[in-house]
């Protein structure tokens, strides 16, 4: 299977609504106004989406001083995401996206090798979108080790 459409620079945010961590659903309407980074990890409590959730967590008051609230998006169902949420201390949403219908609108789904074997799943991704919700940045297939720390320098967070 080739990879889903990727989003560019100006392209409209496609909307969802989740279920996600502390009991609630996640909408990105709930964020109305607000940028928002958008990013997506294949499974919850791996070494490297661990890596990348736990740099998002250090990060996360240099982010949200730049203005930016962070997701984090997993086909994992809520109650692994819970259970990740609480061994990482993470304070950001993490939304369940358990048939990867988000992923695949934001182009974060596609073909990838695992194990040596070739799989299809979520592709480690994450998008930046501005007040209006339109693609303000788009990175896929990113690695999980300083990822987030090359976001903050292009973001300037």
């Amino acid at each position: 299977m080739a990879d889903t459409p990727h989003l560019t620079p100006g392209d409209a945010a496609p909307d969802f609504a989740l279920r996600a961590t502390g009991g609630t659903t996640v909408a990105l309407a709930d964020y109305a106004g607000r940028r928002v980074v958008v990013y997506f990890y294949p499974r919850a409590a791996t070494p490297g989406c661990t890596t990348e959730a736990c740099d998002f967590r250090d990060s996360l008051s240099a982010l949200a001083a730049a203005g930016y609230d962070v997701v984090g998006v997993s086909p994992d169902p809520v109650a692994d995401l819970e259970a990740f949420a609480a061994d990482q201390s993470l304070t950001f949403p993490l939304l369940s996206d358990p048939d990867s219908a988000v992923a695949r609108a934001y182009g974060a789904y596609g073909a990838k090798e695992l194990g040596g074997q070739q799989i299809t799943g979520v592709l480690r991704s994450t998008v930046v979108l501005d007040e209006d919700h339109r693609v303000q940045h788009a990175q896929y297939r990113v690695d999980a080790q300083g990822h987030v720390a090359q976001l903050r320098r292009t973001l300037g967070a």
